[in-house]
């Protein structure tokens, strides 16, 4: 009979099902077994601790966060009372701006900007700096709110159960502050909002979590061809108009260098020893990481504290980078025949004659007469809003 090494008895590693990564588990000995047990030879499986398996339940908080937050800023916005006219207005109180002036189906500006809509004049000038992360918490309508929930969680959930809620929460969170601050660096004309960066983040992590654990996957090429060509596809939505691709690319960036940080796994050899019975011969001692592992977790701290602390100090001083760049505006947008990539904000010259008022749009000089009845300035600005659009 062939005599069974330790590292045979001691540990098995099977894949998941649905899941191209191995996952190793320890094996209990017969003699560890109940007395009840009717065969002496079953053996019984548990889960590794570094391998475990999460209950996700940050994700879904995520997801009811931000929906909460949408409510709340439509209940805020009001549009019965602020707009002349609005979308779906049986919904009262919370019926949607005119869908020529947001067609996402959501709130105006001026409320998107009153619950902490990303605005790099108030981060600079006024010192409001958490608007770099409140702003990762607010959607410009339906569309944009169903979009950006749905990819949470197809992506999210996957991830918290591999990796538990602290490390996935972190790369959310950090990944939402680095889109926040790369789009503040670029687009400073308008405001930003939506949760797209912290997702690309999330990608980013799921880009470097399979570089760094490359040992412990199989069919390691497809799967690393197959989520390049993901990325790829979503960023290239990117350069659509209207579509904050710097805050994906920021966000990307950020989770890339997050991964090799936080979802570094151990290597089997590691894991055999560390469970290994007393009474088995030990394997030849084996580290816990490899040195590329170490090294691209060494490489990425470092690349990550320097990219936001320099990201930082040159968005506190006010610089705009597109002056230091003269093509990085087409990572964001590129213009064709069918759209135009202006993103200067929309101002308009407005003349009363009793009670009517002649508005001008600065940037089109499309001029239109609207008959108002003692408007509010917050009016006014969405009928200049859908004008110039």
């Amino acid at each position: 009979m062939a005599m069974m090494t330790p590292q045979d008895i001691q540990i098995r590693v099977h894949s998941r099902r649905g899941s191209n990564m191995i996952h190793p588990v320890s094996l209990e000995s017969p003699q560890a077994q109940p007395a009840a047990t009717p065969n002496p030879n079953v053996v019984i499986f548990r889960e590794v601790k570094h391998f475990k398996k999460w209950f996700p339940w940050l994700i879904p908080s995520f997801v009811i966060a931000n929906t909460v937050m949408f409510v709340i800023t439509m209940y805020v916005n009001n549009c019965p009372k602020n707009s002349i006219s609005c979308a779906a207005r049986f919904l009262g109180r919370f019926s949607f701006q005119p869908f020529s002036e947001n067609p996402l189906l959501g709130p105006s500006s001026s409320a998107l900007e009153k619950m902490g809509a990303l605005d790099v004049g108030k981060v600079v000038h006024k010192h409001e700096g958490w608007r770099l992360m409140t702003c990762i918490w607010l959607h410009g309508g339906i569309f944009h709110l169903l979009a950006n929930m749905l990819g949470l969680l197809v992506i999210g959930v996957g991830l918290e159960q591999e990796f538990g809620f602290v490390r996935i929460g972190l790369i959310y969170l950090i990944s939402g502050v680095g889109g926040s601050l790369l789009s503040a660096l670029f687009i400073q004309t308008n405001i930003s909002v939506g949760a797209s960066g912290a997702l690309f983040g999330l990608l980013g992590g799921m880009l470097s979590e399979l570089i760094t654990n490359w040992s412990i996957y199989v069919n390691k090429v497809a799967a690393f061809l197959t989520l390049v060509l993901i990325i790829a596809i979503n960023l290239a939505v990117g350069i659509l108009p209207h579509v904050d691709n710097f805050a994906h690319i920021g966000g990307f960036l950020s989770g890339f260098l997050l991964g090799f940080v936080f979802l570094i796994r151990p290597q089997f050899g590691w894991v055999t020893q560390r469970y290994a019975s007393p009474g088995y011969s030990s394997t030849p001692s084996s580290r816990k990481f490899k040195a590329y592992q170490c090294i691209l977790w060494l490489v990425s701290l470092i690349l990550l504290i320097f990219g936001i602390t320099v990201g930082m100090v040159t968005l506190l001083r006010g610089v705009n980078l597109n002056d230091r760049c003269s093509w990085c505006h087409y990572l964001s947008c590129v213009p064709t025949s069918r759209w135009s990539c202006n993103t200067q904000p929309v101002s308009c010259q407005a003349e009363q004659t009793g009670s009517r008022y002649t508005l001008t749009c600065s940037n089109s000089s499309k001029s239109r007469t609207y008959s108002l009845l003692n408007p509010t300035a917050t009016q006014i600005q969405g009928l200049c809003a859908q004008l110039c659009r």
